[in-house]
């Protein structure tokens, strides 16, 4: 390209360009543990209508929804998905299981093991290599299969027994890089959510915006007669995973797994033709919702994978609010709120937050978009 050619070409629109989506954040903001309880939470209000925003408290979210209002919350479980295992060679290797653990299912591989092929994430100072072998205690080892860019892979899993309690005894919970301390015994409780539901296992993530719910704030939204229903997104690398391309349409979402049961289809059918707002708990179940709408071309029950990317332009099907939390710069997270609420509401919000010492990330405070 000439001199005259690059003065000639068109820039990149703000609202496309990842480095439109970039803010400061001083690091003593990142919130490394809970808050003492779980509804003591700050909440931030943004009013989309107005752009005004409004302080409150996580425990006052029933005075500041729609009466009425339906509320979508994501009722997936975080699993102890990260394990730590040596290559026969003695070199330590951190295995971070993706494939959700109730989609699972194993195949008799001999004298009582069972096997099969999972993604995840290796991480290790020389890592393994194809057809290598990493054990992570009695009963519970892998062989790498494939080796693809930033530290993704295929291994075949093997294991004697329960899967799911080797994981119980032997996992970590997978806290997220920006948490720089060793998970505890805490976070087992504390980085799921009050309604998490047992049979619904296999996120590596949890949907934080839930994190703030406790029955005494459940129990003040069923006096104002907002109404709750459930999906399930299993949250895997597709959240989390940074983009990496300037041009943020070119970014394409790990397909991530979702269900949509009848019962919430049809309170959501019920919802909008009664006029009354849905209220999304978190940006996994806004996905999941929007892209239920993707899959079957309306409000219907759905099972199945997604890998939509939710960015200004688009137009939501669903959801009318958002309750969430305070998200990396330049992430998919808060791409998409910038689809609902406007990137520079968003970036003014969050300009605003750091301010006012809010905290931030998955252990960190609330925002309500309205």
């Amino acid at each position: 390209m000439n001199a005259e050619q690059i003065r000639t070409a068109p820039s990149l629109p703000v609202e496309f360009d990842l480095d439109g989506y970039d803010f400061e954040l001083p690091e003593k903001l990142i919130a490394q543990t809970p808050a003492t309880t779980r509804q003591e939470s700050r909440m931030l209000i943004l009013d989309r209508s107005s752009s005004q925003l409004q302080e409150s408290g996580f425990s006052n979210l029933a005075e500041h929804l729609p009466d009425g209002a339906l509320l979508v919350a994501n009722n997936t479980r975080v699993l102890p998905a990260r394990l730590i295992g040596r290559k026969s060679t003695g070199g330590r290797v951190e295995f971070l299981m993706l494939t959700p653990v109730a989609l699972v299912q194993g195949e008799d591989a001999g004298h009582g093991w069972h096997r099969t092929r999972v993604d995840g994430l290796l991480k290790a100072s020389r890592g393994p290599g194809v057809n290598d072998t990493v054990d992570f205690g009695p009963g519970l080892r892998l062989t790498v299969l494939e080796k693809r860019e930033f530290g993704q892979a295929s291994v075949t899993l093997f294991w004697q027994g329960d899967l799911v309690t080797h994981f119980m005894n032997l996992g970590h919970i997978p806290l997220p890089p920006y948490i720089r301390r060793e998970d505890r015994a805490e976070d087992r409780e504390r980085y799921q959510t009050v309604y998490a539901r047992e049979d619904k296992l296999g996120s590596v993530a949890a949907p934080t915006a839930g994190l703030h719910f406790t029955p005494e704030v459940l129990a003040s939204l069923e006096k104002k007669n907002i109404t709750r229903a459930e999906v399930t997104l299993y949250v895997g690398y597709g959240t989390f995973s940074p983009i990496r391309c300037k041009d943020i349409r070119e970014h394409t979402m790990h397909s991530e797994y979702i269900e949509i049961p009848p019962a919430t289809a049809e309170a959501v059918a019920r919802a909008k033709a009664e006029g009354r707002p849905v209220v999304a708990v978190g940006t996994t179940s806004s996905r999941a919702l929007e892209s239920m709408v993707r899959a079957t071309g309306g409000i219907h029950p759905y099972a199945g994978w997604t890998d939509i990317f939710i960015s200004p332009g688009y137009t939501f099907q669903v959801v009318d609010h958002l309750i969430t939390n305070f998200h990396l710069p330049k992430s998919s997270l808060i791409i998409m709120i910038s689809a609902l609420a406007g990137r520079d509401r968003v970036l003014d919000a969050y300009r605003y937050a750091v301010q006012q010492n809010f905290r931030f990330f998955s252990y960190g405070d609330a925002m309500l978009i309205l």
